[in-house]
């Protein structure tokens, strides 16, 4: 970003955005959200329709929803209403629309989520969800489990520094990261059974095997206690050595108990760089966030390129527009995003009939990225 002003895109959001970019554009860039400004904004951030929707799915308990990340049908019977009634949904738009960690809300369900009596209870409702309670610690070092999901959820609410086995959790996370830079590609961790008999007879790694995904990147990115000069260089060493040896077309499964799982977007594929014209993946634009907010500024090529081209494309008028025309990116676009979720990028505005609410989102994406990257917004 260098010395380049932002005043456009601030003024554009000022103007046009809805209460949560308002919120955390003036609190958490702007740093200029007096008390009552920030008591009327949350004000109007709990009456969102999906903030509500939250709401009416918090249980006596703490818990909100059915399950983490579990299955929303079974044996023809349906126990989710909508995404948001599932705990990681939940716990994402609470952590999105930056809800106060010591709210009732928050705090109760992070609370329920550090209680095993209530968590088997919550993981109790089908056969397969029982199971994978028992389990949950399987697949920790790799992200690839219940328990990795939980201690990341804690972490984007606010808490993934103040309890020791999450910390504990951050360490984990580091070593995938660290076993990256071991290896001169992903042959080397990976085994192969070709008489095996399975439909999809992928690669894979034993459960117990160290390696990075979306989820451990998140744990880091939303915590503190694991920063030191040395961490953060070594992530952004990671993260340069994987673009430098993960090939696009490589797949991976994780062997857990004799079963094999797909990896919970395991970063076993080169990352992108942002480009305008060009949505990548589903989590294109929150991938990216999430390793500028590791504090490794333009040390990762992939940042530093989406610096350039952010830039370039809100030179103009200070709004970041992407093209959706192309039957990839129509695919992907962010306008066919409902709710929040495990398998979306970030939504913040609540209403995309209004005209500006996507440009909304999008731009306050680009100032929000160019602020993790260099600590200031001009």
């Amino acid at each position: 970003m260098g010395t380049m002003p932002l005043f456009k895109s601030i003024e554009f959001l000022l103007e046009h955005a809805g209460p949560v970019i308002q919120y955390r554009l003036r609190k958490e860039i702007l740093k200029e959200l007096s008390a009552e400004d920030e008591e009327r904004l949350l004000s109007e951030i709990y009456e969102l329709p999906d903030y509500q929707l939250v709401k009416s799915y918090v249980k006596p308990n703490g818990y909100i929803g059915n399950g983490m990340h579990s299955l929303s049908n079974w044996r023809g019977q349906s126990f989710k209403e909508t995404p948001l009634q599932d705990g990681e949904h939940a716990a994402r738009l609470l952590s999105y629309y930056r809800i106060p960690k010591n709210s009732p809300m928050v705090a109760d369900f992070v609370k329920a989520m550090r209680s095993e009596e209530i968590l088997r209870g919550e993981f109790s409702y089908i056969p397969p969800e029982r199971t994978r309670f028992e389990n949950r610690f399987a697949g920790l070092n790799s992200g690839n489990s219940l328990m990795a999901l939980i201690n990341t959820m804690q972490a984007m609410l606010g808490y993934g520094d103040d309890y020791e086995d999450v910390r504990e959790f951050q360490q984990i996370c580091l070593k995938g990261f660290r076993r990256v830079l071991e290896i001169g590609s992903l042959d080397e961790i990976t085994k192969y059974n070709a008489g095996a008999k399975r439909k999809y007879n992928y690669p894979y790694i034993e459960s117990d095997e160290y390696f990075p995904d979306s989820y451990t990147l998140a744990m880091l990115a939303y915590t503190d206690s694991w920063r030191s000069q040395e961490n953060v260089s070594m992530m952004a060493d990671a993260l340069n050595h994987i673009n430098e040896i993960m090939k696009p077309d490589n797949e991976m499964h994780v062997r857990i108990g004799g079963r094999y799982y797909a990896p919970c977007f395991a970063l076993t594929r080169p990352l992108r760089a942002f480009r305008a014209d060009l949505i990548d993946t589903i989590l294109y634009r929150r991938v990216l966030s999430e390793i500028a907010m590791l504090g490794v500024g333009e040390r990762v090529g992939v940042i530093k390129e989406s610096v350039q081209h952010v830039c370039e494309a809100i030179d103009q008028d200070g709004i970041l527009r992407m093209d959706f025309a192309v039957p990839h990116n129509k695919r992907y676009s962010p306008k066919n995003m409902k709710y929040v979720g495990s398998y979306t990028d970030v939504r913040l505005e609540s209403d995309y009939r209004d005209k500006n609410a996507l440009l909304c989102d999008l731009t306050f994406w680009a100032v929000e990225f160019l602020y993790f990257v260099e600590g200031e917004v001009c």
